[in-house]
């Protein structure tokens, strides 16, 4: 997304005619809120006025009306205007913003050397003294160095700039610069430093009122979680930023966000709002006469034509792409060339699709995600073609590049969502394997995909695409368990049965028809119904497409341990109706926790790396019953209940107990919790969707006394879990959503559960929904009660949830024990 340079100016001091210095103020600070259309016209009305009184003043206007033009992205006419305004030596500072803004608006229109002068005689006005518009100097010589190809200079500039921002306390500069780096961090596909530098902005920008400059940086957010896959996040923020660009009158902006939201719901599957997003782009595009949004309003419409089966409407849209592009095609991006490709291999003319793809593909100036789809679409074409080992090699090489950008990311929470742009490329390369009858190298790809961040953090995978290294039935082996393997793609799903005797490979529905089916039969689980009782459809349905054909496979003395796949991961496989073994009409139910201990697991490769736990004694560290931090997460009684009866299966010296208000995230992240083989949370939980390393259980404040307000001390934050290793045999989270409530593709649900097997705990028991604080203490005690009598903790827990189901009580029902699952690396 690209981001002119803009200049925001300081109030000059009253040293003119009052009226002059008002009038001229006003128009400064529509423009600095970013209302620039309103400050252009108030800016020349104001010109015309001043001119006979106070030529001077007039000149001033006129400077501020060029660079609110230079700032809406109209270049030549900024540089018409910026030509009549006279140059004043007296004037220096003046002086200085003009040529800040000539070589701004000569940057935009690709006149590196016009922009080069001008920058010269800027910097040598600066060495005579120290002015406040030299901090804009930095700013645009940044900009012109980036346009030039050269990023890593240009953010030395910025940061330099940022440096004299602060030195002059220049408030409205230092915002400016942070988006700069925003930008340029987009630039060269540094999206998890582009998300830091845009919260930035956008907090520098609110709190100077700036609402122009925060409504960008919450656009180029968006566009750096749109590029790692967080599209829910990132719609959110393009929707945002159209509106308040709408509100100010940004049609600029406004339609580069509207854009931006149509590639999401293109990218989501919903042609209809992407086509509506995108016609309403390019209106406003057309109205602007914007030759470089028009371009990109075409470029989009014509792939969502080519996706859609629209060809000619397609075609019809590059048509005009041609006299805006360039004849010669020189100045055609790398998605327009993409699209043409597309359209060129649905009109089946493969020899020119191909030399596109490899075009792109060849070109490493291109994007990381247009040169991935490039060899994602030359994939199809080959396999299209008949031509099995060409399609392999470029899915495979597409892979590695995407693997290989994806360990270059910085942060967990940067990896996290950009595993989601992998999910359509890892999918072709799978239902080709499958094909081909290659159904064990399919597996280990599907694996691949699976909980890679996690795997990273635990140091067993390479930067590149190597999928065939693991032995399924071994790994089944040494789990001593049955293993099912799912993954959910657009077009074909599929189950692998491992056993230690062999691997079968079933197919399944498209994922659409299972999500739908999951995410109806949780409905009535979490009404506190009885699925069972109702003899729910959803409920035997999940069992006779996930389970049943498994069923003669799934050994009755051994656990199943469950592999699910996106939306499989918010559904316990427990709770689903298994039909008796008699085949009599009117056949009776029962759930399939009946039958076996189900765990869940994030990946084979987890599996197989696994060792032992080293801490072989029973030493516990119980947190919870804490002093309520505020209203929204009050003390509950059987908090204290739930602690009491744990505590009583332990012995004294291997207990350390924190409760009331020494229960806090310090004394868990002081307290080495590596020493400890079980490890307890009674409390409230939190889980946040949008950011689930932000998920925290909720422990009591360690604010220090006297502070006007909580910093939130009270948070035991899953980024912070994921940074102090542990060993425990077991971690138990007795709060409402400890698994989380997002599920990445490949990653399973990501949230406390997660990131304490991240930090290396062997067994992780979270809850799945809120859960009932009558009921747990009775479940929690049954489950200790069955380790101290030497139950392994996956048994222990089915024992326990067995006592709720066939008890005469209302915790029969599966809202009560049913939410707590295990999910283990053993």
């Amino acid at each position: 997304m690209l981001i002119l340079a803009f200049l925001f100016l300081i109030p000059l001091k009253d040293t003119h005619p009052g009226s002059a210095l008002a009038y001229y103020n006003n128009v400064l600070h529509l423009f600095q809120r970013g209302e620039l259309a309103k400050s252009q016209q108030e800016a020349e009305e104001g010109a015309s006025f001043f001119q006979s009184s106070d030529p001077d003043w007039a000149n001033r206007l006129r400077l501020l009306r060029a660079e609110a033009l230079v700032r809406g992205g109209s270049d030549e006419e900024a540089l018409a205007l910026l030509a009549r305004i006279p140059s004043d030596s007296k004037h220096p500072e003046e002086t200085v913003r003009k040529l800040v803004s000539e070589t701004d608006a000569l940057t935009g229109e690709q006149r590196f050397s016009d922009a080069r002068a001008k920058l010269s005689q800027a910097d040598e006005i600066c060495r005579t003294g120290d002015y406040l518009p030299c901090g804009h100097v930095f700013r645009v010589r940044g900009i012109l160095t980036a346009k030039q190809g050269n990023f890593g200079g240009a953010d030395r500039c910025f940061v330099e700039g940022l440096s004299f921002a602060k030195a002059h306390q220049d408030r409205f500069l230092e915002a400016w610069l942070l988006l700069d780096l925003s930008w340029s961090s987009i630039q060269i596909g540094h999206f998890d430093e582009a998300t830091t530098w845009s919260r930035s902005a956008h907090r520098a920008a609110i709190e100077i009122g700036a609402e122009g400059i925060a409504q960008i940086a919450s656009g180029n957010l968006g566009w750096a979680y749109y590029q790692l896959g967080d599209y829910e996040k990132a719609l959110g923020l393009f929707l945002g930023a159209s509106k308040d660009a709408a509100k100010l009158g940004d049609t600029r902006y406004e339609l580069k966000w509207l854009s931006n939201a149509g590639a999401i719901y293109h990218d989501t599957g919903d042609s209809a709002r992407a086509i509506g997003s995108y016609r309403e782009a390019l209106f406003l595009a057309r109205q602007r006469n914007s030759e470089e949004d028009a371009v990109n309003g075409l470029e989009d419409l014509a792939r969502v034509s080519v996706e859609t089966g629209k060809l000619d409407d397609a075609n019809r849209y590059l048509d005009q792409l041609v006299p805006l592009a360039g004849a010669d095609g020189n100045r055609l991006n790398a998605n327009i060339v993409l699209t043409r490709g597309m359209l060129a291999a649905a009109r089946h003319h493969d020899q020119q699709a191909e030399t596109l793809f490899r075009a792109i593909q060849n070109d490493t100036a291109n994007p990381t995600m247009a040169r991935l789809d490039a060899g994602d679409q030359l994939g199809k074409l080959f396999e299209r073609q008949g031509k099995t080992r060409e399609a392999e090699r470029a899915y495979r090489s597409t892979l590695d590049e995407f693997e290989s950008a994806r360990a270059q990311l910085k942060s967990e929470d940067s990896r996290l969502p950009f595993a989601f742009n992998a999910a359509g490329f890892y999918e072709d390369y799978i239902d080709l394997l499958v094909k081909e009858g290659r159904s064990e190298e399919a597996l280990a790809a599907a694996d691949q995909s699976r909980a890679r961040t996690l795997a990273q953090g635990l140091g067993m995978t390479e930067e590149s695409f190597k999928p065939a290294a693991l032995n399924a039935r071994q790994i089944a082996q040494k789990t001593e368990a049955t293993l099912l393997f799912y993954w959910l793609g657009e077009n074909h799903s599929y189950l692998w049965v491992i056993t230690p005797a062999k691997i079968a490979l079933i197919q399944l529905p498209a994922q659409a028809e299972i999500v739908a089916r999951v995410e109806r039969y949780r409905k009535p689980l979490l009404n506190v119904e009885d699925p069972l009782q109702t003899r729910n459809e959803d409920g035997l349905a999940l069992y006779n497409l996930l389970v049943a054909p498994a069923a003669k496979l799934i050994r009755r003395d051994a656990p199943v341990m469950i592999l699910a796949d996106g939306e499989l991961s918010k559904l316990n496989f427990e709770t689903l109706l298994v039909p008796d073994a008699s085949q009599d009409h009117g056949q009776q139910l029962h759930y399939l926790l009946d039958d076996a201990t189900l765990l869940s697991a994030p990946s084979l490769a987890m599996l197989a790396a696994a060792k032992p736990a080293r801490n072989a004694d029973r030493k516990l560290l119980l947190l919870g019953a804490p002093v309520s931090p505020n209203q929204d997460y009050p003390s509950l009684p059987l908090f204290g209940s739930e602690m009491t009866r744990i505590e009583r299966h332990f012995a004294a010296q291997h207990l350390a107990a924190y409760a009331g208000k020494q229960a806090t995230p310090a004394a868990y992240l002081a307290g080495n919790p590596g020493q400890y083989s079980y490890i307890h949370f009674v409390s409230h939980a939190v889980a946040s969707r949008t950011d689930p390393l932000d998920s925290a259980i909720i422990l009591s404040d360690s604010t220090p006394a006297g502070a006007k307000t909580s910093d939130g001390s009270f948070k035991l934050y899953a980024r912070d879990i994921m940074q102090h290793p542990i060993d425990a045999r077991l971690v138990t989270i007795s709060a409402c959503y400890g698994s989380g409530t997002r599920s990445y593709a490949g990653e399973g649900l990501v949230g406390l559960s997660w990131a304490f097997l991240r930090a290396g705990a062997h067994s992780v028991i979270g809850a799945l929904w809120e859960v009932s604080d009558d009921s747990t203490p009775q479940l929690m005690d049954t489950l200790y009660q069955g380790i101290e009598n030497g139950q392994d903790p996956a048994t222990a827990l089915r024992n326990a949830k067995l006592g709720l189901l066939h008890s005469q009580s209302r915790f029969h029902k599966p809202f009560y024990w049913a939410s707590f699952q295990i999910y283990t690396r053993r």
